[in-house]
């Protein structure tokens, strides 16, 4: 069984940036089409790096990150923001959309404004900043997703899918929140779209030591670039551990639907064929050390 961070957690809930304990949702209540989306999830992600939120499609993961900011309200159980409940009192948490910022899936369907500049500006303004800070913030935020000031007095509509990608993901950044949620944030990119922005989003994460959450269906890239990853599976919090600790599950997690990366496929064809390979090989990077090992060590067993 996975080990739970959750668990490894608790007695330091003060690094926690959130929490959850049995957070149900149910969609349709008490009508015919009801449906429990999300089924008594307790995790808790703590400060900084990058969490991976996979699972199959219907599995819950979409609307458990609704959750995080409040756009949806729980119908069971409860959800701490740094510690305190975000629903207490039965209102919202004041600030908090600025606090968690969502960007969701295809987000540049969103992007409205007559210029990147005031799209990027456009959350900002919205927290009452002066025209100083807000101008600051938009820069800012240009700079981290590699948008050149040639194009921030640019009409979005004229930029490139990848483009407008940036220019959506480099709004909610400007707000500068502690929690960072991205809804499949390469949808639809080819290969090197892909790539840069995954590499961007690492590159933001590590300078700014912010926390970010990431959905995604790709074990692919969630095996690059998460530090751990929360399993969703019929609504239910399957495994919330290390990328390590996950991939060594690859044929429990490939039984719900979900894709293990290529190279993990090889390396357990591999031990079932009698090369004893450790289970938890899940990049190429990684097989090639593991392989380098195994050859120098004359075909023994490589160490983790």
């Amino acid at each position: 069984m996975c080990r739970s961070i959750s668990l490894v957690a608790e007695g330091r809930k003060n690094l926690s940036i959130l929490r959850t304990e049995n957070l149900t949702y149910i969609y349709g209540k008490d009508t015919p089409f009801e449906k429990k989306a999300v089924d008594s999830v307790s995790l808790t992600i703590e400060k900084g790096g990058i969490t991976g939120i996979i699972g199959h499609t219907g599995s819950g993961k979409s609307t458990l990150i609704q959750h995080f900011n409040g756009l949806l309200k729980p119908s069971d159980g409860k959800i701490f923001f740094d510690e305190k409940d975000i629903w207490e009192g039965g209102k919202i948490m004041q600030g908090l959309r600025f606090r968690a910022g969502i960007v969701f899936q295809y987000p540049e369907y969103q992007i409205f404004e007559e210029t990147v500049f005031k799209d990027i500006a456009y959350g900002p303004g919205n927290m009452k900043l002066d025209k100083k800070e807000i101008t600051e913030r938009v820069l800012e935020a240009a700079s981290i997703l590699g948008i050149s000031r040639d194009i921030l007095e640019r009409s979005p509509f004229e930029l490139s899918g990848g483009q407008k990608r940036r220019v959506a993901i480099a709004g909610v950044i400007a707000m500068r929140p502690e929690l960072l949620i991205l809804d499949e944030p390469a949808a639809g990119l080819d290969p090197r779209g892909r790539k840069e922005v995954f590499e961007i989003i690492k590159k933001y994460s590590q300078d700014s030591s912010r926390t970010v959450l990431i959905v995604s269906h790709s074990m692919e890239d969630m095996a690059a670039y998460a530090d751990n990853i929360i399993v969703m599976n019929e609504g239910k919090l399957f495994c919330h551990d290390t990328v390590s600790a996950v991939y060594s599950r690859s044929e429990e997690i490939a039984s719900m639907g979900l894709d293990v990366p290529q190279i993990t496929k090889v390396f357990s064809l591999l031990k079932k064929q009698g090369i004893d390979f450790d289970d938890n090989i899940y990049t190429v990077e990684y097989a090639r050390d593991k392989i380098l090992q195994y050859l120098n060590n004359g075909g023994d067993k490589v160490s983790c």
